[in-house]
């Protein structure tokens, strides 16, 4: 299946990926990675693994590179702008958020905002979940979920950084599902 990623900071998410492909843990190819801001260090990775990299600014220069490049699968990788594709990849986009949807999820809700609220609900379990993104946020079908503990004495770092190994297992975990699977078979 060929893939494209969209990111906007540092590309750990990517690092991921291309370790598992190039290990053949995660199947599907990246043809092409875009960021929503300009010299990130997601885009620089992924010039260094050789993968064509681009800064698009909004949705209509995102959806005029992909269409260059075949794509099947958009994998939203940290990317910090609700996404709207062309209508043939409508139902075929997937995000990783660092929470157990429905929990801590919707606008405005990413990253360490995430883990900060959390840490305040004083919640035992938090988690990701990887689902398919539609126009509302954190709404898509859900394709994955890892649960990770919380205890009293976790720093909100100490639940980023447990959160985000759950999250290195989870995504490529859901992008095997679904390429086994097929698309269409998580939609309603």
């Amino acid at each position: 299946m060929k893939m494209a990623v969209l990111l906007s900071g540092s590309g750990r998410t990517l690092d991921n990926f291309h370790e598992r492909i190039a290990s053949g843990a995660m199947q599907g190819g990246i043809e092409v990675v875009l960021s929503s801001l300009p010299e990130v260090l997601g885009l620089t990775k992924a010039q260094k693994y050789g993968y064509p990299a681009f800064h698009a600014k909004d949705n209509g220069a995102i959806n005029a590179i992909l269409q260059d490049y075949g794509i099947e699968l958009v994998l939203l990788a940290g990317y910090l702008k609700l996404y709207a594709p062309p209508p043939h990849l409508q139902r075929a986009v997937l995000n990783i958020h660092p929470s157990l949807i429905p929990s801590f999820c919707g606008a405005g809700m990413y990253g360490m905002r995430v883990h900060r609220a959390v840490k305040a609900r004083g919640v035992k379990v938090t988690g990701c979940t990887v689902h398919f993104a539609n126009e509302v946020y954190d709404e898509g079908p859900i394709v994955v979920q890892r649960c990770v503990p919380v205890e009293d004495s976790d720093t909100v770092e100490d639940i980023a950084a447990r959160v985000f190994a759950a999250e290195c297992e989870a995504y490529p975990e859901a992008i095997n599902t679904v390429i086994a699977r097929g698309i269409d078979s998580f939609w309603p």
